[in-house]
């Protein structure tokens, strides 16, 4: 007996010409919902946009909703940066880098596309939390953290044949929400950027890289040492030169 299989993007007729109009419109209608401080419907537009998801039965919305929780969180996360500016000229670069992210990086399917995928999702993630919820309660934080970091290293575990995907996804949000929880005593930021942020971001980078290098037979001793190097170096130095006072520096 042959098996149904839905498609969940339409690959040609009208529908398929809907679909590439959405994407297309999709930032600009975004910037116009931004711009008239209508934020709460660019994002209602941005789960709109995944409208595909709950297009196969109800047991796959689980499945479809893991696979494209990194495209939802950079699309929020686009929209908390343009909400934050009220430059005209801001708001449409973040729209041209939200096209860039849904014509481009979004479709890629290659081994190192997904994990520039995941890793622009942990960023953005990462800044658009501390920068629109820095001053709620520490337990929003660390729940925050925790599912951005878990939602990108899922994300980035599914390209490579890793039998501990999620044992390695759970752990690097724990480790993500443990150091929320210690750092948000005393939250600093750098310019915009929280030194959660920068930290996991620069943790994050360091060990995928090396993950991603040695699943391709690219990574030396040297070239790990390195790696490690650096990321000891800058969380030493932004460590100690640090003001730990409840201040933004």
């Amino acid at each position: 007996m042959k098996r149904a299989i839905t498609k969940i993007r339409p690959a040609s007729g009208f529908s398929h010409f809907l679909h590439l109009l959405f994407v297309v419109l999709l930032p600009l209608l975004i910037y116009v919902f931004v711009r008239i401080n209508l934020a709460p419907l660019a994002v209602g537009l941005v789960f709109l946009s995944k409208w595909r998801m709950f297009a196969v039965r109800p047991r796959h919305w689980l499945a479809n909703l893991r696979a494209n929780s990194v495209d939802i969180m950079v699309g929020i996360s686009i929209i908390i940066f343009m909400s934050q500016t009220t430059t005209t000229v801001f708001q449409l670069i973040w729209a041209a880098v939200y096209a860039l992210w849904l014509l481009l990086i979004k479709p890629s399917t290659t081994l190192f596309g997904v994990s520039i995928q995941a890793l622009i999702a942990q960023v953005a993630g990462l800044m658009a939390v501390y920068t629109a919820w820095g001053g709620s309660p520490l337990y929003v934080l660390v729940l925050a953290t925790w599912v951005t970091c878990y939602v990108a290293a899922r994300h980035f575990f599914t390209s490579f044949d890793e039998p501990y995907s999620r044992f390695l996804s759970d752990t690097w949000g724990y480790f993500g929400a443990a150091l929320a929880w210690v750092l948000g005593h005393w939250l600093l930021y750098y310019n915009i950027v929280a030194q959660p942020a920068l930290l996991l971001s620069v943790i994050g980078f360091g060990l995928a890289a090396m993950y991603y290098l040695e699943n391709t037979d690219r990574l030396s001793s040297l070239l790990r040492r390195q790696f490690v190097f650096i990321m000891v170096a800058i969380i030493v130095v932004v460590l100690v030169f640090s003001d730990w006072g409840d201040k933004a520096i």
